[in-house]
This record gives C-alpha cells, structure tokens and sequence, in this order.
C-alpha cells in the first residue's frame, strides 16, 4: 500500500489547540502543587455520569490523571508525527497523500488537546472539591465529553470523504 513518509508542517489552528491544551494541562499541575498543602487527606478519587463524587480516596491519587495526561501527550503527538501509520481507505494516492495525512493529524490533535483540556478541568475540581469550595463536574460533565470526542471524529470523517 502507498505509505510514503512526508514532513509537513502544522497548521497554526494545531498549534493553538498544542499551546491551549498544554498550558492548562500544565496550569492544572502547578494548581494542585499550589494547593497540596491546603488539600485534606481525602479528596474526589472518582466521579459518576452525572458529575458527582461516588469515591473518595487519597489525595496522591490527584496525580492519577496529570501521568496518564502525560502519556497521552507524549503518545498522541507522537502518532501525530507519523501520519503514515494511521489507518486510510485504499484510494489512499500520491495525489490525495497529503490530505489524507493532514485530515487525520488534525483529527488526533483535536482529541489529544480535548482530552488534556478535560483531564485540567477534572483535576482542577478534584481540587476545589477537596477544598469545599464546589460539589461536583456538573451535569453537563459526561455531554460535554461525548459532544467533544464525537465532533472530532465526525468532522473527520466528513474531510475524508471529500477527498478525491
């Protein structure tokens, strides 16, 4: 199958979802540093699908999420770099290599910031929830991360099918 490997550039909607995603996935870190000494024993260890608390547990386990976000990061942008090794429909060419590749990078950029976005908000209320100062995600947590996943690959796939 055509897989030739090619270098191309981020486009600058890419790079302001890689500085968004970043800076409040690291923003997020630094808060809990922040917070750590101010932070009870217990804290949120797990939320159901309406926003609320249903475990707590250590206040360690805030790190649970900023090592898994981290891996994401780093695996995620990793695959982005290698666009070659995603998965194509076979009128994959040296006509439309460009475009496919593009299209699928920008779909895993868009899920891998989404999700660094939502694990900084989660950890970011793990801490106020610790702290007393909030209850839960919300409501309108679990629709949020369904809409923010879904759009992504729907878009996508769109793109893809649009390319000759």
């Amino acid at each position: 199958m055509y897989r030739p490997i090619l270098k191309l550039r981020k486009t600058r909607a890419e790079k302001v979802r890689d500085y968004i995603g970043g800076s409040l996935f690291v923003l997020s870190i630094f808060y809990i540093i922040v917070m750590w000494g101010n932070l009870p024993n217990e804290i949120p260890g797990h939320f159901n699908g309406a926003g609320e608390v249903d475990r707590w547990g250590s206040k360690i386990e805030l790190f649970i999420l900023p090592f898994i976000g981290l891996f994401l990061w780093m695996l995620l942008g990793l695959l982005e770099k290698a666009p070659h090794m995603h998965n194509y429909p076979a009128c994959l060419n040296e006509n439309n290599v460009e475009a496919f590749y593009l299209n699928s990078r920008k779909i895993l950029n868009e899920v891998k910031n989404f999700c660094l976005i939502l694990f900084a908000f989660i950890s970011f209320q793990m801490v106020r929830i610790g702290l007393g100062e909030a209850n839960s995600l919300g409501w309108w947590f679990l629709p949020v991360i369904i809409i923010g996943t879904v759009i992504p690959i729907i878009k996508g796939i769109v793109a893809t099918s649009k390319i000759k």
